[in-house]
């Protein structure tokens, strides 16, 4: 079965090359890592190697056409009964048709498959979400050559907005996984291999430096000989990525290695011949020990769900004029409407906390209150009001800071807020929110008060208007009507504002009819619908 070999990025912001060689022609058999083509971006002329042996058995353009960063340049069959039968029908046509120094290689290196062949299908890493391009292999929940059935997850894969599980689409075994954890893989290409038939057995690997009978036939009935391998030349080192990035994980100077491929071309099996890196000089292990420097340091990149909440937090502080309001609330008698109803539903296996009470709060005030749920264009020319209120909350995870939002909340029970809000704080947790849950929400609150804190500036989740932040419920002294001091439930809630379609009046009062709402709690239970 022939697998699309879909280019992959080569560079960034390049989203086309022209092709300018192909080193093999349709029918040719190859192996993993032998150059295919090379193709030039605006940068650089690139050879793409092959990932896997296998024949050849379409080429998508020819020479001088423009490929497209994403969409399949090649095609391979990596059958192994499609090796044999190249191989075999090479032999018997050679008599008849001059053979010529590529396919001669070709042959000598290609593996030779000796019983059935598998038909293994590469599975191309899907678009997983609206602008996502990449992302990094969390956990693979398999191994090469385990077995695997139809919607079985093989993998967990970590977005910039939340890891994503990705399931097998058919029974079969898993052949190849193209990714160690913690790499970077690209939508568009392939992440792992599943074979659907019956797996093959031994597979001879035959090396150039001991061609195969049935290169030498080829080559000795063409007329000619097998060309031996011949040394690298001088200053130049022929060899392709993968050969690259294994000799620099292993240390290995390309420029000492013996390469046994055509013209002196390294090949990966080369590098298991190549001399070890020298060890320290005995003058240098007699020199004096050289004190370690106290206080070292750790790089790592930001990448998925932490790198673009700082890009986004930059962008909204950057585009958008904040402006901060803070309010005390006496959550007084809501707690103890709490306390009744939390002791109530627990019987019923509902966990009910006071989150889903400031989301339906919330929802009522919306209603009176619609700028404080609209969103102000880029060019801040037109403001869009929203009949839903998709209520988000900023949860933090493994991952980072996420914010799935609760759809529609005007429509929702308080029981219902409440399962949503167990679903995407349990789904959050685990980085594995769908989606669906982190787009369109209209306004976000943080809870701070989680982890102690009290007052805060809260950064607006870019492009709703506002954002609330809420601090921890202390039990403080306060005075009653009476004159006597007793003890409230104070909370206090921090807003940021778009000050361009939100002023310091609107959101004053938007927030006094939330407090309204959360401090007599039969008030809330009475309007709600």
């Amino acid at each position: 079965m022939s697998t699309d070999f879909i280019l992959p990025d080569i560079g960034e912001g390049i989203v086309e090359c022209e092709i300018v060689e192909w080193l093999v022609k349709e029918g040719d058999v190859i192996q993993e890592d032998q150059v295919v083509v090379e193709v030039m971006t605006d940068k650089a002329v690139v050879e793409i190697p092959a990932k896997f042996d296998g024949v050849i058995t379409k080429l998508y353009y020819n020479k001088g056409d423009i490929a497209n960063v994403g969409q399949p340049i090649f095609a391979i069959d990596t059958a192994g009964n499609a090796v044999s039968n190249a191989a075999s029908n090479a032999t018997k046509s050679a008599a008849a048709e001059p053979v010529t120094e590529a396919k001669a290689e070709a042959a000598a290196v290609a593996p030779v498959a000796e019983t059935k062949a598998a038909s293994a299908n590469d599975f191309i890493l899907p678009d997983i979400g609206e602008g996502t391009v990449e992302c990094e292999i969390v956990e693979w929940r398999v191994a090469e050559g385990d077995k695997v059935v139809e919607d079985q997850v093989v993998v967990e894969v970590m977005t910039d907005k939340a890891v994503v599980e990705i399931p097998a689409k058919s029974d079969g075994v898993v052949s190849k996984l193209y990714y160690n954890k913690g790499d970077i893989a690209r939508v568009g290409e392939p992440l792992f291999a599943l074979s659907t038939g019956e797996a093959s057995t031994t597979v001879a690997q035959p090396t150039a430096k001991q061609p195969t009978a049935v290169a030498t036939e080829v080559a000795r009935s063409a007329g000619g000989e097998f060309e031996a391998p011949q040394p690298a030349v001088a200053g130049k080192v022929l060899a392709s990525p993968a050969v690259r990035r294994r000799a620099r994980e292993q240390d290995i100077d390309l420029t000492t290695v013996q390469g046994s491929g055509k013209k002196g071309r390294i090949l990966k099996e080369d590098l298991t011949a190549a001399p070890a890196p020298a060890k320290a000089s005995t003058a240098a292990a007699s020199s004096p020990a050289v004190a370690p420097t106290a206080g070292g340091t750790r790089t790592e990149p930001m990448r998925g769900v932490r790198a673009v909440m700082a890009r986004l937090m930059t962008e909204s502080v950057q585009t958008i004029p904040h402006f901060t309001y803070a309010e005390e609330f006496d959550l007084t008698e809501l707690r103890l409407m709490h306390a009744k109803l939390k002791a109530q539903y627990a019987e019923q296996g509902v966990r009910l906390t006071l989150m889903p009470f400031f989301i339906k709060a919330m929802s009522l005030a919306l209603s009176e209150f619609p700028i404080m749920n609209a969103q102000l264009n880029e060019d801040a020319t037109e403001i869009t009001y929203f009949d839903d209120h998709n209520i988000g909350m900023a949860v933090a995870t493994k991952v980072g800071l996420m914010v799935p939002n609760i759809k529609a909340v005007q429509k929702l029970s308080l029981l219902e807020v409440a399962a949503e809000v167990a679903r995407l704080t349990a789904s959050a947790r685990e980085g594995k929110v769908a989606p669906a849950d982190m787009k369109g929400g209209t306004i976000t609150i943080s809870n701070i008060g989680v982890v102690g804190g009290t007052v805060t500036t809260p950064i607006i989740n870019k492009p709703e208007a506002a954002i609330v932040a809420l601090g921890k419920v202390q039990t403080l002294p306060r005075f009653a009507e009476d004159g006597t001091v007793v003890g409230r439930d104070i909370m206090t809630a921090s807003w940021s504002g778009d000050h361009r379609i939100i002023d310091g009046a609107t959101i004053a009062n938007f927030n006094k009819r939330w407090q309204q709402f959360l401090e007599d709690p039969m008030q809330m239970l009475t309007v709600m619908r």
